[in-house]
């Protein structure tokens, strides 16, 4: 490229979609069990889901998938789709609501800027539930540059939110 272009700043990421066997086994997920709401569905094969009143956050179709096996694990695809929740407490209660309904998680992690909650949806894509912390508290390195890591989360503190 011979002419450098940077992104704008406010620039952000409008939604995923996501290819699944079953339909409604993804909205139990993501709408009965996470708490988004459905915004539309395209006839049998997709629906649109969205946490707000936004017209999607998430898309599900099985256009290409209906009925398919899951990815395997090693092979180019979506790592996982992050979902910031806006508040601590608002992490504490889905981890809770998770935990209680015995849905398995894959890792918790502290990153630094970020308190992460990791687990797969029915299709075995990854899903990453996550809460920010202020920007003026993430770690930085003597330089002044961002220095985020990977450290065990504590899930007794963080059910202290609730």
């Amino acid at each position: 490229m011979e002419n450098e272009y940077e992104i704008p700043a406010k620039t952000r990421i409008g939604h995923v979609h996501l290819k699944v066997a079953d339909l409604q086994r993804s909205l139990d997920f993501y709408c009965g069990l996470l708490g988004f709401e459905i915004t539309m569905m395209y006839g049998d094969g997709a629906a649109f889901i969205s946490a707000g009143g936004y017209h999607h956050h998430i898309g599900l179709n099985t256009w290409f998938s209906k009925g398919s096996p899951q990815a395997e694990k090693n092979t180019v695809g979506l790592f996982h789709t992050a979902i910031v929740y806006p508040t601590i407490k608002d992490l504490a209660m889905i981890y809770n609501r998770l935990k209680t309904n015995r849905y398995p998680f894959t890792g918790f992690s502290d990153h630094g800027v970020s308190l992460a909650i990791y687990l797969d949806d029915p299709d075995g894509n990854g899903v990453e539930l996550y809460w920010d912390r202020p920007k003026e508290e993430w770690p930085k390195k003597e330089d002044g540059s961002l220095e985020m890591f990977t450290k065990p989360l504590n899930l007794n503190d963080l059910l202290k939110e609730l």
